[in-house]
């Protein structure tokens, strides 16, 4: 059998056994994956505007890539991702409206009414802690939680990644991305995450004002501005508005009360998830950027125009609310500082509300690397 063997090979010639143990010891085994023909994803250059803070570094694990940031794109309009294929985080989150919807509360799968508003999405690259209470610490994990809240799309993240995997467009997409088109529920995270995180705003007529142009805001834009700004302590007038909301991002990024009730109902906000009765009725600060885009204001969307805000804040506010937050206390212009109110005038109230309009970034709601792609 052994001679057999030889002469076969001898009759072969030397090119074709070497071609045939080449083939024999190097071969791929059935069970080998088959390479694809993906290439390394482009890193995604941001833009920061002029005189924003240097941003943290995105995860380790998911750096931004050109792709990655496009394929987030495309599953943040995705509509496979909802129960019954009716929604996206883009029907809440609509650009036009600064990602906000335009709702009191916020409008899940089948009409089901969410506790709380919808929150803009900008500028989130600076955000310590995501939603109203600030339960969650990264985008990655704030993500998954309204594709599976009954409330919203109301469907298990899993049987979303299945649907997506019997759409023809994703497994390219997922395979520049992250090399292989395989599809993952952890991928999916990733990619909405990358696409949040370009998610930013910074070119308002404010912005331009801080830049130099001195003749872009009215007098009574920029009168309203220095309302804004000021603490009022008998002698200055203010609005006492940017003790919360100063600095580039227009948010100190805190949890606080803000006097909107006197005793509080279901939603305690920060408190429900930290346990401390010291923590009720605190919610996040938002950043006022777009302001004028994202009505209703407030977590429950209480409050219809900028009008009622600076009506509750001039007015209204609760001073025996528990844990009302310090800030809001001994802020009156009054000069004999006797009422416990902001006493601003009705003028005053319409100069803040003009600044309040500055701070929209029309190039941000239009710009086409955020709409939904066609």
């Amino acid at each position: 059998m052994k001679t057999a063997f030889n002469y076969f090979l001898h009759r072969l010639g030397p090119l074709a056994v070497a071609g045939l143990l080449l083939t024999t010891a190097c071969g791929p085994a059935a069970d080998d994956p088959i390479p694809e023909p993906f290439g390394a994803p482009t890193p995604y250059v941001l833009q920061l505007p002029p005189q924003f803070p240097k941003p943290p570094a995105p995860p380790a694990d998911n750096p931004l890539t050109v792709e990655g940031v496009e394929l987030g794109r495309h599953l943040f309009y995705e509509k496979a991702l909802s129960l019954d294929n009716s929604k996206s985080c883009g029907s809440c989150h609509q650009q036009s409206k600064a990602f906000t919807d335009g709702l009191a509360r916020a409008e899940g799968v089948g009409g089901t009414r969410h506790g709380r508003s919808a929150m803009a999405l900008q500028n989130l690259l600076w955000e310590p802690r995501l939603t109203w209470d600030g339960a969650h610490t990264s985008l990655e994990q704030q993500a998954r939680v309204p594709i599976e809240n009954p409330l919203e799309l109301h469907q298990p993240l899993a049987a979303g990644v299945t649907r997506l995997q019997k759409l023809a467009k994703y497994p390219e997409l997922f395979g520049k991305a992250f090399g292989t088109s395989q599809i993952t529920e952890d991928r999916v995270l990733k990619a909405l995450a990358q696409f949040e995180r370009t998610l930013i705003s910074g070119n308002s007529r404010f912005d331009r004002y801080r830049r130099g142009d001195q003749d872009i805001l009215t007098a009574d834009e920029v009168r309203g501005m220095e309302l804004f700004s000021v603490h009022p302590n008998g002698r200055l007038r203010g609005g006492n508005c940017s003790d919360c909301h100063g600095g580039t991002l227009q948010t100190d990024r805190n949890f606080r009360n803000n006097g909107l009730d006197a005793t509080f109902g279901a939603d305690l906000g920060l408190g429900a998830l930290t346990g401390k009765p010291t923590d009720h009725g605190k919610f996040r600060v938002p950043s006022l950027r777009n302001i004028a885009l994202t009505a209703p204001y407030m977590h429950d969307g209480r409050l219809a125009t900028l009008e009622d805000v600076l009506d509750h804040y001039n007015e209204h506010v609760q001073f025996s609310s528990p844990n009302l937050d310090p800030l809001m206390l001994n802020t009156t212009n009054d000069p004999l500082q006797i009422s416990p109110n902001l006493e601003l005038t009705p003028q005053e109230k319409r100069q803040i509300v003009a600044f309040l309009k500055t701070l929209t970034d029309e190039e941000f709601v239009k710009d086409s690397r955020f709409a939904a792609p066609e």
